[in-house]
């Protein structure tokens, strides 16, 4: 079984090299050796920097895809306050 690369971590420098290279011309094949990358990792950033210029996630998101994490978040804080209310109801009424 292989073994599992351990996960670095670049700069957002270095990924906008990367990127800077294969729009220039370079093959993936030959940056992804050269440099000991993960074709998936070099994919991910190809299409978010030309796409919005960041690579970060968080950047890239649709404002449905931002909308859609903001109500989870608030539908799990409403879940949370729920449950403590119920417990809260529990303990006074055993009173």
């Amino acid at each position: 079984m292989a073994e599992r690369r351990q996960r670095r971590d670049f700069t957002e420098d270095f990924k906008h090299q990367m990127v800077k290279l294969y729009n220039s011309g370079k093959p993936k094949v030959d940056i992804i050796r050269e440099y000991d990358l993960t074709a998936s990792a070099l994919d991910r950033w190809i299409k978010r920097i030309n796409e919005t210029g960041s690579t970060k996630e968080a950047d890239n998101r649709s404002p449905e895809e931002n909308e859609l994490l903001k109500l989870r978040k608030e539908n799990q804080q409403l879940k949370m306050e729920n449950d403590i209310l119920k417990q809260a109801a529990l303990i006074f009424g055993r009173k």
